[in-house]
């Protein structure tokens, strides 16, 4: 349960030191800004593939997402 926290956290701290607005980010990836919404508000997991996408575009590992290490 821990690792659903960080990653909702993780990824709305990244978005936003990015200057994206949920919406934007949300186009990026091809998701309805919903969809996002659920991700950082940890009310839904990502797929893996996303994850690795989401870990591509902010240049971070995955295990730093799901927080396993820090950067």
């Amino acid at each position: 349960m821990e690792i659903r926290i960080l990653l909702g956290e993780r990824l709305k701290e990244l978005r936003e030191e990015s200057g994206l607005t949920q919406k934007e980010c949300a186009a990026k990836f091809g998701l309805n800004s919903v969809t996002y919404l659920h991700y950082e508000k940890n009310q839904r997991e990502p797929p893996l593939a996303l994850l690795a996408e989401f870990a591509q575009f902010y240049g971070v590992s995955t295990d730093y997402l799901l927080g396993l290490k820090d950067i």
